[in-house]
């Protein structure tokens, strides 16, 4: 195993040198099953979307994977776990305004797409939770995590509309400091119980409910105080926000 972990590290230090971001990312060279348990076919949808406007730097780790952009934001593998067959809100004749603020627990109906697959959703962030410094240790984060508090982001996805969406990834969830400011995101590639994340379920047709989590870094002396969804058809810093 130490090749594969050398060359890894290899090409994470010429990512580091092409992009010339501040960014750490540890890998996990022993994936469980269970992270791979939602991964599309060859011809599914993509099970991630593309991150923020930031670049990334890698470090290896032992356990869990893990990024924390400074400035800017990367990407969180998201999606969740089936829950139920409850009907789905109506879809909307629009989605709402960029820059909307909903109540935590309120849902929007909004337009979908990854790749290819296009269809409707209810967003809805179900809560923010204070974690603890210590939830990040098995990342071996180092000193880049140093003076940051993890948030976790919750937030549940229901399909509105009438197209499959097995295997697509609702992500593009960032957290919004108490000054309204982005908050440093945590990219998890890998199992990290605390905030679970993963592509939406086979299975994923209307009604269907799913949970995903989305982590954010806060300094000790401020809090995320709301969430901003900027996926399409929004855009970063012109979002759908809840607080």
């Amino acid at each position: 195993m130490k090749p594969i972990r050398s060359s890894r590290h290899a090409l994470a230090l010429a990512s580091l040198a092409a992009v010339g971001a501040l960014t750490l990312t540890a890998c996990n060279d022993d994936a469980s099953s269970s992270d791979t348990a939602t991964t599309p076919p060859a011809t599914g949808a993509p099970a991630t979307q593309a991150a923020s406007p930031s670049a990334a730097a890698t470090t290896p780790a032992a356990s869990g994977s893990a990024s924390v952009p400074t400035g800017g934001s990367a990407s969180v593998p998201a999606g969740g776990t089936a829950s139920g067959t409850a009907a789905a809100p109506a879809p909307a004749g629009s989605a709402p305004a960029a820059g909307t603020t909903l109540k935590l627990g309120d849902a929007a109906t909004i337009p979908f797409s990854s790749g290819s697959t296009k269809g409707t959703i209810a967003l809805a962030v179900t809560s923010i939770e204070k974690g603890d410094p210590a939830d990040l240790t098995s990342l071996n984060l180092g000193d880049k995590a140093k003076g940051l508090v993890p948030y976790y982001i919750h937030y549940k996805v229901t399909n509105a509309g009438s197209t499959d969406l097995s295997y697509t990834s609702v992500n593009h969830m960032k957290g919004l400091l108490a000054d309204g400011t982005e908050a440093q995101e945590l990219m998890v590639i890998g199992s990290f119980p605390k905030c679970k994340s993963e592509s939406l379920p086979k299975g994923f047709t209307n009604g269907q409910s799913a949970t995903s989590c989305a982590v954010a870094m806060s300094p000790e002396a401020s809090k995320v105080a709301g969430a901003e969804y900027w996926g399409e058809p929004y855009t970063l810093g012109k979002g759908l926000n809840w607080k």
